[in-house]
């Protein structure tokens, strides 16, 4: 997404108060691209390169 790590860090906090999750919970690829509108292909895609 083109962001700098904090304000990358800054994004998940954002993510994980929507969900509800606490600070040691980590966020699936599902539930980010939900919360962004992406979709997991174009995700996955970037993640493994």
């Amino acid at each position: 997404m083109g962001k700098e790590y904090a304000q990358a860090r800054l994004y998940l906090l954002k993510i994980k108060k929507h969900l509800k999750k606490e600070d040691h919970q980590l966020v699936s690829i599902q539930e980010f691209c939900e919360y962004t509108g992406l979709k997991i292909e174009h995700v996955v895609r970037c993640i493994i390169g």
